[in-house]
């Protein structure tokens, strides 16, 4: 099988998506996708006959079976300040959550 992920390029897209693999991790995801591309490769090797229109997901879901959608109905809540209570800080009465460092790429 021709592997078209080799070490180099993975390392390459590991280090884009800022994983922590060890050695044996690295070597079984590569090659796992590697088998992923070549069953996409046999795939795309069947004949598909022509008119044959594509599918979302295999099955037809024609607008005339599908379930109506809801109406959206607003709902009050009465435990609103037994909630708000049990948040370790409040402001304005919103529930304050800590800063998620991020770098900018």
């Amino acid at each position: 099988m021709k592997e078209e992920i080799n070490a180099e390029l993975f390392n390459h897209l590991v280090d884009l998506a800022a994983l922590e693999l060890n050695p044996q991790e690295a070597e079984y995801l590569r090659r796992e996708l590697n088998n992923q591309l070549a069953a996409i490769h046999t795939l795309e090797g069947i004949p598909i006959p022509e008119g044959i229109e594509p599918a979302a997901r295999g099955v037809p879901y024609p607008p005339e079976r599908a379930q109506p959608l809801r109406q959206d109905v607003v709902e009050n809540c009465d435990e609103v300040e037994a909630i708000l209570s049990q948040a370790p800080e409040l402001e304005d009465g919103y529930i304050v959550v800590p800063d998620i460092p991020h770098e900018d790429l």
